[in-house]
């Protein structure tokens, strides 16, 4: 079964963000700085989460097509 892509991209880059919200407020940078940087960041994660949960629906159609077609295959000898 295929995962939501959207959902799972959306928890990736909240994550993102606040960890490095915490990372710039522990290296001491101004509130700007920091939810700047974050929201960069955050971005980027939602466009890699993206594009690994694609990846990876295309990789469990692709096997799901497969497991169907060798049960017809089966089928068919029998």
């Amino acid at each position: 079964m295929p995962i939501h892509v959207r959902p799972k991209a959306i928890s990736v880059a909240v994550a993102a963000f606040f960890a490095l919200s915490f990372v710039g407020m522990w290296m001491n940078q101004s509130p700007f700085t920091c939810c700047e940087r974050a929201l960069i960041g955050a971005v980027l994660a939602y466009i890699a989460a993206s594009i690994a949960v694609n990846i990876i629906n295309a990789i469990i159609k692709h096997a799901i097509i497969e497991s169907h077609a060798n049960k017809q295959k089966e089928q068919q000898r029998v």
